[in-house]
């Protein structure tokens, strides 16, 4: 049985969405690459509409060549990276479908890329970050709450918004997190948080104003927005940046950064690298890996700075020695 392109498409983001359990993030992301990738191969440079390719007409350079025209229109490598990651995947897909002979896409070589350390806070940039939100408001409180919990448990923005009443126990400080791949863990939080979020739960039904939030049934979300409703991963980074912008050193920080910042202080502090793996949700252990890197960074500073011999000049040094 052959597939249009457009039609296969749609096979594939309905194969990620009920057989794969991707999240809404990631089914947005795959659409917006495939709908890209999409309009290059129907669209001429001036706009015109051409025919739609068949599947078997994709090969390795066509794909070059549409890599070749997200350089030219100014994307970075990490983004043309991601989009062709995109591409394997789907191609990949077809393959196993029988909708093509093989995968064209995994021939084609993937940009170098820089490896750069997750940039993380010092504790009291976190503090000052944290302590900044104004408790005596209820939206107030809910931030405060936002800002203990992504930095005490390192959870992401998406798995935050996601958190429901049932998901909390605050007797025993844990969250359960619903993950990538819809993959369940259980995430400690320690007494600051704790506190912070009982602070909010207490006045968390003043949030509730069913006029003018659909008139839906109370929201079980744990975090709501100033509507009602359950609070975005948009509206998370908001209010992230709206308190870095008071941080008395100027600093590009994301709901990210206090994930990156929890991991790189826990590891700093003595903890296992395959417990952090498991806090953070990582289904690899290289990819918890890199916070040891920042570690040993770490390391090599406070030698360089204590260590009588790591100092560029020592006092009591001759010359000749």
């Amino acid at each position: 049985m052959s597939c249009s392109l457009q039609s296969c498409i749609e096979s594939y983001l309905n194969h990620l969405k009920y057989e794969r359990n991707a999240s809404l993030h990631t089914l947005r992301n795959y659409a917006s690459d495939l709908d890209q990738f999409y309009r290059h191969l129907t669209r001429t440079p001036r706009g015109d509409a051409r025919p739609e390719p068949a599947l078997e007409q994709i090969d390795n350079l066509t794909i070059r060549e549409f890599l070749g025209a997200l350089y030219r229109q100014g994307n970075g490598k990490s983004s043309v990276a991601r989009k062709l990651a995109t591409l394997r995947s789907f191609m990949k897909f077809l393959a196993s479908e029988g909708w093509i002979p093989g995968n064209p896409a995994r021939i084609v070589a993937s940009p170098r890329q820089e490896k750069r350390l997750p940039e993380y806070l010092r504790l009291d940039t976190v503090a000052e970050l944290i302590e900044a939100a104004d408790t005596k408001t209820p939206l107030g409180k809910r931030d405060r709450a936002i800002l203990e919990l992504l930095y005490a448990a390192g959870v992401r923005a998406g798995e935050l918004v996601g958190l429901d009443l049932g998901d909390l126990d605050l007797r025993e400080g844990l969250i359960r997190v619903v993950g990538k791949g819809r993959k369940e863990r259980i995430v400690p939080f320690g007494r600051s948080a704790s506190e912070a979020l009982q602070d909010y739960l207490h006045v968390r039904r003043e949030l509730h104003k069913p006029g003018r939030s659909g008139g839906q049934p109370f929201p079980e979300a744990v975090f709501l927005n100033f509507r009602g409703g359950r609070l975005t991963t948009r509206g998370v980074g908001a209010l992230v940046n709206r308190y870095v912008m008071g941080l008395a050193e100027k600093l590009r920080v994301h709901p990210h950064t206090l994930r990156h910042t929890f991991a790189t202080h826990m590891l700093n502090a003595g903890a296992d690298l395959r417990a952090i793996q498991e806090l953070l949700g990582h289904e690899s252990l290289s990819t918890t890996q890199k916070y040891a890197h920042v570690s040993v960074e770490q390391v090599l500073k406070v030698h360089q700075s204590c260590h009588p011999r790591a100092k560029k000049s020592m006092t009591g040094s001759k010359s000749g020695e």
